[in-house]
């Protein structure tokens, strides 16, 4: 995203820049070569955290072989290698008029954006290579498997556990959103302190299992992730798992009323909230939305398609994507030497799947 935020006399002053950046870039050596070397701290700096690092590994370790496996930035030989002729390539595949949503909110008007985007963007091609090159980037396939990487130093556990969800356009991406909403997050510094609203987050913040828990529920355009992020003390990792697993697995079958209803305003507020944060956000929101479903969704309709779901919904989106099904894992932490009391015990790949349903059903 390129973007710009002006005072209403200099919209067309931001378009025109803004349109000189996207087509007539210099990409000049030496600036890239600089850029190189900013991009290899930013490297540094996600590597120094473990919530990044693990989801890029659960991304890593779940679509084995395919585009959706690899980091956005991308292995450190390429940063080093990559020169003018790869920059200019992409750009030349990738910034079509097709791919591209030209936003805007605040003190501009529709008709202003359409003259506007017809002078500075007219000579954008209007077509490319760019869809053979994202047929193949959409090619997915979901890998049941874990991932255990072992660092001595540590006395805390960080795991992510995701189960296949949906992409963007399905029905059933709403009701992904509900569940996560359900299943919530906490950690000691949330105003709820040690009394949290959902099941899951009350369950084990009551056991001492947890030192933070997040659900998270994270959409392409034709897969997803959904599952649990956490950190926990080596002693009591298992006992999360259990919690965690029979949380998951009992969407599936039940869930009350009055936990819906939570859900589902807390996330009719979340998402209000969002875009309360002013201007920008709001751009961002009309681009994403235009890019994913080539529309924006009003926000009533989102509302109306939030409170269209119930129990039964989730029951059946829960049963089809987490009863009995493969899953991916990945935890950092430390080796289980066999002398620590109790044991640092991380449960294998079986014990996960095998709670993946109840037999009690």
């Amino acid at each position: 995203m390129y973007y710009a935020k002006v005072l209403k006399k200099d919209v067309a002053q931001a378009t025109d820049i803004l349109a000189d950046i996207l087509q007539n870039s210099l990409l000049d050596p030496a600036a890239i070569d600089r850029e190189r070397s900013v991009i290899l701290r930013e490297m540094e700096e996600v590597m120094s955290m473990k919530e990044e690092v693990v989801f890029d590994e659960l991304h890593a370790t779940a679509y084995q072989g395919t585009s959706l496996g690899r980091t956005i930035l991308g292995p450190e030989e390429n940063i080093r290698s990559i020169t003018r002729d790869n920059l200019e390539a992409y750009i030349n595949t990738h910034y079509t008029a097709p791919r591209m949503v030209f936003a805007g909110a605040g003190a501009v008007t529709q008709d202003q954006l359409v003259d506007l985007a017809n002078k500075s963007f007219d000579k954008l091609p209007t077509a490319s290579s760019a869809s053979a090159v994202s047929d193949q980037v959409r090619e997915h396939k979901f890998t049941g498997s874990d991932a255990r990487f072992i660092d001595s130093s540590m006395d805390e556990i960080h795991f992510a556990m995701a189960f296949e969800s949906v992409g963007w356009t399905h029905p059933d991406s709403v009701v992904f959103m509900v569940m996560q909403s359900l299943l919530g997050q906490w950690d000691p510094n949330t105003p709820c302190g040690n009394t949290p609203a959902s099941s899951l987050c009350k369950e084990l913040v009551g056991e001492n299992a947890a030192k933070s828990v997040m659900s998270f529920n994270t959409t392409y355009q034709n897969t997803g992730l959904f599952g649990v992020y956490g950190v926990s003390d080596h002693t009591t990792v298992e006992n999360f798992l259990y919690i965690q697993m029979q949380e998951l697995v009992r969407m599936g079958h039940k869930v009350s009323e009055y936990e819906i209803n939570r859900a589902k305003a807390q996330l009719k507020t979340s998402l209000s909230m969002q875009l309360s944060e002013g201007t920008s956000a709001v751009c961002e929101d009309i681009g994403r939305q235009v890019l994913t479903y080539g529309r924006r969704v009003p926000m009533e309709e989102m509302f109306a398609r939030i409170d269209a779901v119930d129990a039964d919904a989730i029951n059946r989106v829960a049963y089809e994507h987490i009863n009995d099904n493969d899953l991916a894992f990945v935890s950092f932490g430390p080796r289980d030497d066999g002398k620590a009391k109790p044991r640092r015990v991380i449960p294998d790949y079986n014990w996960l799947r095998r709670r993946t349903f109840w037999l009690r059903y």
